[in-house]
Formats: structure tokens, C-alpha cells, sequence
């Protein structure tokens, strides 16, 4: 209960500067750049229309989803998955990015994966209005249901905040956990049912397992927004497995936390 209480503490004191830092890798990450910003939108735009391409064109296994063109299916899972992609590996090495907020200055640790974990929802967020805006355009836009976004942009937020203090804390004790977390996110990618349908999946034992997946929960969640309108409390079982998932990442942040934060000083 101390470190938790000292990590709130934390943030709660230097709220302010984690936004101006948020700002500041926001600037940081896409200076330098003719096109700036513009990056934030074009990546992820490219890569929605390979796998467009691929499934549709190529593979022509695009057909329709509940009604819904494929491309909007796609859309709809794989724009939560750049936010995770991208913290799953830069929250992972965030401390080890600001090391001088360790090693020159007396600036809280804890709060360097937050302000990154921030920087990069403020990156999501503009995707979101941009996807909702290609929904109005095909006259599908979510409705009431869209009221339920923000609660799975939380959850996301919130899980992914724990991992980068957890994977931050371990990654700066250790480059090879940092090489181990780079070489996962493909693995991650396809079997976190970003690609394809969960709903669909016969083998029950299989399908409660990717319950505890938080990237799979974000992800169907916010397909129940945009295209199969059902409610995050009409299915109970997937929000009381994010919850669990969430508790084991927090206190493992907590643990890493309380045990290396007086070595990390050292070892960067």
C-alpha cells in the first residue's frame, strides 16, 4: 500500500509537467519531418490498406461482416492495435528513452511511462475522429453505442499504463527483456484476434482464454461499438476477465516498481 500510495502521490504532484512531457514527446516523436504530424495518420493508413488489399483483393476473403463492409471491420479492430503496438514497445523502453529524467534530474519514474502512455492516446484519438468520420461517410455510424468508447479507450489506457511501468521498471534492469518484448508484438498481432473474428471461435476452452487477452478485449470491444452494437455489460465474463488481467498487470507493475526503482539510478 506505500508504493502505491507513493506512486499516486506522484502523479497527483506532478500532474502538470506530465502533460507539458506529453506534449513534448508528442513533438519529439514526428520532428524533424516534412510532413510532421501528417505520420501519426499516414502509417497506419498504409498498413489498413495492405491488409485491405490482401483479404479483399489478393486472398478475397473480405466479404461482408454482420453487414458491414470489410474494410469498416478491419478498421474497427485494427485502430485500437496501433495504440497497443506502439505502447506495448515504446512504454517498454520508455525509461531507458528519458534515462537524463533518472540520471540528471530528480523527476518521479513512475511517471515517464504515463506521460508516454499519454502521448500516445493523444495520437489515438485523432484516429478515432478520423475513423468516425469514414463511418459517416458509408452512413454506418454506431449510434448510442459509440456513449461505450471511452470506456474501452479506458481500459485500454489503463491496462497498458500498468504494462509500460512493469515492462519499463524490468527493461532497464535488462536489454534482453526489451529485445524479448520487440519480438513478441508479432505474435501478439495475430493471435489477439485483430484479423479475425472471436465471435466465430468453436473451441470453448480457446475462446476463455482470449477472454484474459486485454488486446483481444479492446479490440472486440470496440468492434461492439462500431459494428456489432451490443453493450461491454451484455458480456459480463469478458469484462470480469479484463478486470483480472488488470489486477495481475497492476500489481506487477507495483512489484517491479518497489523492487528495482533504487537500482535503475545505477544501471542507467
Amino acid at each position: 500500500m506505500s508504493t502505491i500510495s507513493k506512486i499516486t502521490k506522484e502523479h497527483y504532484e506532478w500532474r502538470s509537467q506530465i502533460i507539458k512531457l506529453a506534449k513534448a514527446d508528442i513533438v519529439k516523436t514526428y520532428s524533424g519531418s516534412a510532413l510532421g504530424w501528417a505520420w501519426a495518420i499516414v502509417k497506419p493508413t498504409i498498413t489498413i490498406l495492405v491488409f485491405w488489399f490482401a483479404f479483399s483483393i489478393g486472398l478475397r476473403m473480405g466479404g461482408k461482416v454482420e453487414g458491414y463492409p470489410f474494410i469498416l471491420w478491419l478498421i474497427a479492430g485494427l485502430v485500437p492495435w496501433f495504440f497497443m503496438n506502439e505502447i506495448i514497445v515504446q512504454g517498454a523502453r520508455s525509461i531507458r528513452k528519458y534515462k537524463y529524467l533518472v540520471t540528471k534530474m530528480k523527476f518521479p519514474v513512475s511517471t515517464i511511462p504515463t506521460f508516454v502512455s499519454l502521448a500516445k492516446l493523444a495520437v489515438h484519438l485523432c484516429l478515432m475522429v478520423i475513423v468516425i468520420v469514414i463511418f459517416a461517410v458509408y452512413g454506418r455510424l454506431p449510434g448510442i453505442y459509440i456513449l461505450q468508447l471511452p470506456f474501452y479507450m479506458l481500459c485500454m489506457l489503463l491496462f497498458f499504463m500498468a504494462w509500460s511501468l512493469f515492462s519499463a521498471m524490468l527493461s532497464s534492469m535488462s536489454k534482453d527483456f526489451l529485445n524479448l518484448v520487440k519480438s513478441v508484438t508479432t505474435a501478439l498481432f495475430w493471435l489477439s484476434g485483430i484479423m479475425w473474428d472471436v465471435h466465430k471461435i468453436e473451441l470453448e476452452w480457446l475462446k476463455q482464454i482470449l477472454l484474459f487477452n486485454p488486446i483481444t478485449y479492446v479490440s472486440s470491444g470496440y468492434r461492439n461499438v462500431f459494428i456489432y452494437k451490443t453493450w461491454f455489460f451484455e458480456e459480463p465474463t469478458a469484462l470480469l476477465c479484463y478486470c483480472v488481467s488488470l489486477a495481475v498487470m497492476t500489481i506487477l507493475a507495483i512489484w517491479s516498481y518497489r523492487k528495482l526503482i533504487r537500482e535503475i539510478p545505477d544501471v542507467l
